[in-house]
């Protein structure tokens, strides 16, 4: 009886109590370790290496717009070697001549000025100014050769000879039957020429064509007694097939 009433007092039930609270934290501790060990750690996942291709650079924006062409400066014109057209009413004979002084030139003793004078001789510029010598400088550098090049040309003694291989004029050409010259006496004719180029390291030959447009009488804007030169063409799209 004494032992039950002792058990029994306030002190000894604290005692308990503290007891069973610190073995029940002992039971959660112990079992989150126990829970911390078992579990895996993860893998992880290797790094590639960085790659030893270079990235790939985006090129420079670059003008899609059409460039302003340069403007023709006609040359100075010299007298210097300037022949002249030869002076006949046949039409055919002067486009000839001139097809063949168009791809005749000389560096060893011509310069660029002098071989444009020689062709500025032969082009008779109209009244109402139709057929301007910028349009002559233009169709002659599209033959291939202009100051620039011409002083390239020299140093390597160059010279450039020309000769008539066929020769059609107005009716034959289907570009003048299907839009006729638009006066009487104005001619057109187009040459295939033979060219040959030399210098003191290459030879070329080839076949080019020009259209040469020629004025006779009775037009009122040529000379009475013989043609004219009034215009030609170098440039491959404007050829008259």
């Amino acid at each position: 009886m004494s032992l039950l009433r002792r058990s029994s007092l306030p002190g000894s039930n604290t005692r308990r109590r503290l007891w069973i609270a610190a073995i029940a934290l002992l039971i959660v501790v112990t079992a989150l370790i126990a829970l911390t060990w078992s579990t895996p750690t993860p893998a992880r996942a290797p790094v590639a290496p960085p790659s030893t291709t270079p990235t790939p650079q985006s090129p420079a924006n670059g003008s899609t717009g059409t460039q302003a062409q340069t403007p023709t400066v006609a040359p100075d014109v010299v007298i210097a070697d300037a022949e002249g057209a030869p002076r006949t009413d046949d039409f055919r004979k002067l486009a000839a001549a001139t097809a063949t002084a168009i791809y005749t030139w000389d560096t060893r003793t011509s310069s660029y000025s002098e071989v444009y004078s020689r062709l500025r001789g032969w082009w008779d510029v109209l009244p109402d100014g139709a057929n301007p010598l910028a349009v002559l400088v233009q169709e002659f550098e599209a033959t291939g050769v202009n100051a620039g090049s011409y002083a390239t040309l020299a140093d390597q003694q160059a010279y450039r000879s020309a000769a008539v291989e066929s020769l059609h004029c107005d009716s034959e050409l289907a570009k003048v039957r299907e839009r006729p010259a638009p006066w009487e006496g104005l001619h057109v004719c187009t040459v295939s020429v033979s060219v040959l180029d030399q210098s003191i390291s290459a030879r070329n030959t080839y076949t080019a064509p020009v259209s040469i447009m020629v004025n006779c009488p009775p037009a009122v804007t040529a000379p009475t007694d013989h043609c004219v030169m009034v215009g030609f063409y170098a440039t491959p799209s404007r050829i008259v097939y």
